[in-house]
Order: C-alpha cells, then sequence, then structure tokens
C-alpha cells in the first residue's frame, strides 16, 4: 500500500481519529466527499492544503480497514 505514512493518529487531533498528516482532516471526511461524487481534483480545488497523495492514502487506509490486515499508524 502507498502513502500510508500519510495517515497519522493523534488524541489531540480530531479524538484520535485517523487523519492526513496530523492535520484537522480525518479520513472518514474524504470518504464521505469521494462518496457524494466529488472528484479527486474537485475536492482538491476547493482544499489546496491537501494533495493527491493524501486523497489516495485514504482510500488504501480503508481497504486496509476492511481486509482485516493489522498495520500500525504514525504517530
Amino acid at each position: 500500500m502507498q502513502n500510508l505514512e500519510r495517515i497519522t493518529m493523534n488524541s489531540e487531533i480530531c479524538h484520535g481519529k485517523p487523519c492526513i498528516r496530523n492535520m484537522r482532516w480525518p479520513v472518514e471526511v474524504i470518504l464521505d466527499l469521494l462518496s457524494s461524487e466529488m472528484s479527486i481534483k474537485d475536492i482538491l480545488d476547493d482544499h489546496p492544503e491537501l494533495e493527491k497523495e493524501d486523497i489516495i492514502a485514504c482510500l488504501n487506509y480503508a481497504k486496509l480497514m476492511i481486509s482485516g490486515n493489522v498495520f500500525k499508524i504514525a504517530a
């Protein structure tokens, strides 16, 4: 899986939810934007602090979570 180092968990940020690069961007919010039919380009245009690799990392993280594989997230 690529870019998983971009997914971090910090108890001080968003109640410890998995986020992008210790920013206040939970993975679940990115997945929600994608499921509402926003394209990656739309998300990046609206939120320039994000990078394409961040969004791909969210998708990779979600895939791992439903696969049942265990992995460690950076703090």
